[in-house]
């Protein structure tokens, strides 16, 4: 069951953080957006190349691509984290949230209609306090959005690829309550942690969940992609209020 007694955050068991978009944050990136999850703050922006890889062209793909690199800021934790440039490799933890931002906007995009063009989609986490993954896929598509739009602004495509929004939130069990978009504090010691991905339209892309040395039960896994398709809704709304509001004053 899900407990109504108020978190260290004052929110219910079922409340989303303040969820905050701002535009136009890197203006050198073709969108971009900076998107706040509570504390956690992500920069996540947008660059259109004029070409594909070079293995779609030998395989003759058709369409173009989309990448997603994803990285933790030095100072965006509590203790200073490396830069993987210094120890010369990418962390385990880095390369899985890449890939699942990139396959969670490929969901979404239809390469074909991309036209010969690349979207490379990166997400530097300024401040983290639990669900950067969740907070980068938001916003990530958000920065898409708007990228796009300057594409179609400019009548170098036709028509829009993107066929969906896509958003994903956490949601867990923390001291025996089922819990949405969890922080730090509750996160790190959370007996079961997941982070669900889905489209606008109510689709899953991804559903990642594991118990923490603990277990969980048929029933609570689905009270807690119930709980996630809640926040999801909601989220969805923002971003639609959000684009609604950029895209009318281009």
């Amino acid at each position: 069951m899900t407990s109504p007694a108020p978190r260290a955050d004052g929110r219910k068991a079922d409340q989303l953080r303040p969820i905050a978009f701002e535009a136009g944050i890197a203006p050198h990136a073709t969108g971009s957006v900076l998107v706040s999850f509570g504390q956690t703050r992500v920069i996540c922006a947008a660059t259109i190349e004029p070409k594909v890889p070079a293995w779609m062209k030998q395989q003759r793909v058709p369409g173009g691509w989309l990448t997603a690199e994803y990285s933790l800021l030095p100072y965006s934790t509590h203790e200073r984290k490396q830069r993987d440039i210094s120890r010369g490799k990418l962390d385990g933890r880095t390369v899985e949230i890449q890939r699942l931002i990139g396959r969670s906007l490929r969901a979404v995009l239809d390469l074909k209609k991309l036209g010969e063009n690349t979207l490379w989609i990166d997400c530097d986490v300024l401040q983290a306090d639990g669900g950067t993954r969740t907070a980068s896929i938001t916003g990530a598509y958000l920065a898409a959005r708007l990228a796009i739009q300057t594409l179609l602004d400019a009548k170098r495509i036709p028509e829009n690829p993107l066929v969906d929004s896509v958003a994903a939130v956490s949601v867990g069990l923390y001291d025996g309550c089922e819990l949405l978009d969890l922080p730090y504090v509750e996160d790190k010691d959370a007996e079961v942690d997941f982070n669900i991905v889905m489209t606008g339209q109510g689709k899953f892309v991804e559903v990642q969940g594991s118990g923490e040395e603990a277990t969980y039960t048929h029933e609570q896994l689905l009270s807690l992609i119930a709980l996630a398709q809640k926040g999801i809704k909601e989220i969805s709304a923002l971003q639609t209020a959000f684009l609604t509001k950029q895209l009318l004053s281009r």
